[in-house]
């Protein structure tokens, strides 16, 4: 019986669709997609002082707005808030608990005011998860996740890799789907 290297298969499984499908779907991206809303009431990143959000976080100039408990139904999110997410709660957060990377929360982030910002942040951020990923081997994968990770805790990290691959997928696909709707909205 062959042996597998589910290492190298939950890496292939995002940076396989990641390099070829997701991140060619952001190139190009402008500011005014960046921050389209595609209907009243978005969440988005804005100036600070200028949301009416009940939650407001951020350590700059800009922040992501939110609410918790979200509400139901949560708020229609812009591609800003969307690969915000992406950067900070699931990655940047992740890469500091789990790879060495600088602490990293929603607090305490500085949110991209720019489509090429965010891209940059985008890179660097998924570029240092990849990598911790990739180093992770059998061992790392059954270790657990620990006191970081809340739910995931006592799970092995092996299923907060699992769990990151999802959200990756997800959110960059809702990202694609939300480019799709700028290019073809009504005039």
């Amino acid at each position: 019986m062959t042996e597998i290297d589910w290492n190298a298969e939950l890496v292939d499984q995002l940076d396989w669709f990641w390099q070829r499908h997701l991140r060619p779907r952001f190139d190009g991206l402008t500011d005014e997609e960046y921050l389209w809303e595609p209907v009243p009431d978005c969440w988005s990143i804005r100036r600070r002082g200028t949301s009416s959000a009940p939650l407001q976080v951020g350590a700059g100039e800009l922040v992501m707005e939110g609410e918790l408990p979200p509400p139901t139904p949560a708020p229609v999110t812009t591609i800003a808030w969307r690969l915000s997410h992406l950067i900070v709660g699931v990655l940047a957060e992740r890469v500091g608990s789990h790879f060495g990377g600088p602490p990293a929360s929603d607090e305490t982030w500085i949110y991209a005011g720019t489509a090429d910002e965010a891209l940059a942040q985008l890179d660097r951020q998924y570029a240092a998860w990849i990598a911790g990923v990739r180093r992770l081997g059998d061992e790392g994968l059954a270790r657990p996740c620990g006191p970081a990770e809340g739910l995931f805790a006592d799970a092995p990290l092996a299923t907060l890799v699992l769990h990151i691959n999802r959200e990756m997928l997800h959110h960059s696909a809702e990202v694609a789907l939300l480019r799709d709707l700028y290019l073809h909205r009504a005039a």
